[in-house]
């Protein structure tokens, strides 16, 4: 029981990091070359999300137990597809239940939703390592503070579509960064109790699929009405949230 309610407090730490960019996206006012760079480095940190958790999916797609190695093992490949499947068009159907189009605050929960699930799979990892090798054991340490680096720089793609708006609230901020924080703890708890590599890649594939839908339509934004010096910004600033993922990612 000890351990359980440790790893409850250490999930909390890890999944609640993220409100430790709410300073940053809380000012009032960001110029526009600013915003155009800041949108650009949450494009670049989804985009490093989609492969980091692709490339933990891989490892169990391509193992040596699917037709020696040479092939993906067909069963979890289906069960991969149909969860992506199912993130993409879930926030699809979201987006597009109602004629009010794309509000910035529909765009930032489509982000957070996407983030949470992808939370949710960080949260089984570290569940499931917890009960299994003890909550200090070095693993459980190396995994805590990594995904706990990792969700401080996922407060920017949540808050990008309200970056250089000056009717940012707190209270808004708060609920949308719980909604992509939250599913570390109760990923946390599951994984603990109940460890299922089919769990695990359906959650996965959840979160690639609804990630890869958010991230389409601000490649779109971000690419439209720019001349050279923007696109070079833009360019610049995919490639540098792309890096700060990676940086992150190798604790």
């Amino acid at each position: 029981m000890g351990y359980f309610i440790g790893t409850m407090i250490f999930s909390v730490i890890m999944g609640f990091s993220i409100y430790l960019s709410l300073p940053i996206v809380l000012r009032k006012k960001t110029s526009a070359r600013s915003t155009r760079l800041l949108n650009a480095v949450a494009i670049g940190i989804l985009l490093f999300l989609l492969a980091d958790v692709f490339s933990d999916v891989s490892q169990s797609l391509y193992s040596s137990a699917s037709l020696y190695g040479y092939a993906a093992n067909p069963h979890l490949s289906v069960l991969f597809a149909v969860a992506l499947i199912i993130g993409f068009f879930m926030l699809y159907y979201f987006e597009n239940s109602s004629r009010e189009g794309l509000s910035k605050e529909k765009m930032s929960l489509m982000i957070a939703i996407g983030i949470g699930l992808q939370n949710l799979t960080e949260g089984l990892v570290f569940g499931s390592i917890s009960a299994a090798s003890g909550l200090f054991s070095g693993v459980a340490l190396v995994v805590l503070v990594g995904f706990a680096l990792q969700d401080m720089t996922e407060g920017f793609p949540i808050a990008a579509p309200f970056i250089n708006h000056g009717d940012k609230k707190l209270s808004v901020m708060m609920v949308l960064f719980l909604v992509g924080s939250l599913p570390t703890v109760i990923g946390a708890a599951a994984g603990f109790y109940y460890s299922s590599l089919y769990f695990n890649i359906f959650f996965d594939g959840l979160a690639i699929g609804a990630i890869l839908y958010v991230v389409l339509p601000m490649i779109r934004h971000q690419f439209r009405d720019m001349g050279h010096p923007e696109r070079r910004l833009t360019y610049a600033g995919i490639f540098i949230g792309f890096i700060i993922g990676f940086l992150v990612n190798l604790i």
